[in-house]
């Protein structure tokens, strides 16, 4: 049950996802009002088992509920469903200090950035959390991710970030689970959108209550993720390493059939001769391929600046109705 009147357009919006966080949600929800009065909290349960949604219920919560499971499916339902100046996306196991959420929103609010990330890894992440692994596949994420788009995100995986109404009307979720944080930070970089680095605090989860996150499993589906979306977002990169591979082998097994061919006037090793042939054309196709998919996306980035003209039209219409909204009541 909603337990906050609904707005035309929300100043801020907290965004919580959520399944049996039941140990934390109370205090996660809790701290987020006193951070900030004036946001509007939102729980999203995600098939939990235990008492999570009438926890924060009672807390001061807006509750919803998506059952489709994985916290991209959340992700995708919150963003449709919510209007806000300012978008706050946290997680429920009171690991991101509430405290510090200003540090996130002040730059969407004042300085119009698209994406503020909320940076663990400089501060306190390798202390406080005891899952090596994780530490391990962060720096992994992280400096592939910066390698490959030649950006200079210092936290890829982090769950604490605030965004634009921009960004979050005109951002395709496509990954179902923890990918997610991995698919905005690609995007973000790729559609040229302001983001801004944000140090904030980390403490490890408290005794009892354990991360729906698979070290091994989640940590694989991230990196395919980040193989797939280079592959979608630089074909021409792509694709034109496969063909300058394909070249490098066809030539280094066709030079000695040359220069055989050279000293005796006859070809000897048909079959080599056959597979480098085919392999330069395979090469040559992975080229053009390559070509014409970046074509493609450059004609996506510009259908992409012509949608985001639009939702700032609609981000502008939803600010007159608030503002007549609010006067209405005022005058009430």
């Amino acid at each position: 049950m909603e337990t906050q009147n609904a707005a035309v357009l929300d100043k801020i919006a907290v965004l919580i996802p959520c399944y049996n966080e039941a140990k934390t949600i109370e205090k996660v929800v809790t701290d987020f009002r006193k951070a900030l009065p004036e946001a509007v909290i939102y729980v999203y349960d995600n098939n939990s088992t235990d008492q999570t949604a009438e926890i924060a219920a009672k807390a001061g919560a807006v509750v919803r509920h998506e059952y489709q499971q994985g916290k991209g499916n959340v992700i995708r339902r919150m963003f449709r469903e919510i209007d806000a100046e300012c978008y706050v996306m946290a997680d429920g196991d009171d690991t991101y200090p509430a405290e510090e959420v200003r540090k996130l929103t002040e730059p969407v609010l004042q300085k119009h950035v698209d994406m503020v990330i909320g940076d663990r890894l400089s501060s306190t992440y390798f202390s406080e959390n005891k899952r090596h692994f994780h530490n391990f596949g962060n720096s992994i994420v992280r400096k592939s991710i910066n390698f490959f788009f030649h950006s200079d995100i210092k936290d890829i995986m982090t769950g604490y970030r605030a965004f634009s109404f921009q960004f979050v009307k005109t951002f395709p979720v496509l990954s179902k689970g923890f990918e997610i944080e991995t698919e905005m930070s690609i995007h973000a970089i790729d559609k040229n959108l302001l983001t801004e680095n944000a140090v904030i605090s980390y403490r490890d989860r408290p005794e009892g209550s354990e991360s729906k996150l698979n070290t091994y499993s989640d940590g694989m589906k991230v990196l395919f993720t980040i193989a797939k979306l280079y592959k979608n977002y630089k074909p021409m990169q792509f694709f034109g390493g496969i063909s300058f591979i394909l070249l490098l082998i066809s030539l280094i097994f066709f030079i000695p059939v040359f220069s055989a061919y050279l000293a005796s006037g006859t070809v000897e090793r048909f079959p080599t001769l056959i597979v480098c042939g085919f392999t330069m054309i395979a090469s040559i196709l992975s080229l053009f391929s390559g070509m014409i998919l970046s074509c493609i996306i450059q004609k996506n980035r510009q259908d992409f600046e012509i949608a985001l003209h639009h939702c700032s039209e609609r981000y502008k219409h939803l600010q007159a109705k608030q503002r007549k909204a609010e006067e209405g009541g005022n005058a009430a």
